[in-house]
């Protein structure tokens, strides 16, 4: 009977695992493709809502691409570590993907998501315009 009802219940986990899968995007440019996850927050939602998007993105202290979004995300909570593949939001408009680990000052980023993918095609000074858009 323990089995049966512990067998039950990784089914159920499971299943609400497929259900509750996090969001994917893909974020492309003329130097490549990368796949993300979104995050499971407010802002990350919002971003997704926006969906597609081209921004214009600047290079900021050859750790980060950053650029402008149409408009601001709502508060999340914010941490100071991030690490490769990060993509955060600076200020409530500011766009960042992260292609070095490290640590910002306060008040802190918030998590938008993680690059899956070979973060590293943006690993080179200039500016880039991508597009980001949900994976299909």
């Amino acid at each position: 009977m323990l089995r049966t009802t512990v067998g039950a219940l990784f089914i159920t986990i499971g299943l609400a695992g497929t259900a509750m899968a996090e969001q994917r995007i893909v974020i492309s440019s003329n130097w490549g493709k990368v796949t993300a996850e979104l995050a499971d927050n407010n802002a990350a939602k919002a971003l997704a809502d926006m969906l597609p998007l081209t921004i214009e993105m600047s290079d900021h202290l050859r750790q980060e691409k950053t650029g402008n979004l149409p408009s601001a995300l709502p508060s999340s909570p914010r941490v100071r570590d991030f690490s490769t593949g990060t993509l955060g939001l600076w200020s409530s408009g500011d766009f960042v993907i992260y292609y070095r680990d490290g640590q910002v000052p306060q008040p802190g980023i918030v998590i938008l998501g993680k690059v899956t993918g070979d973060v590293s095609i943006f690993d080179r000074p200039g500016a880039i315009t991508v597009k980001v858009e949900a994976a299909p």
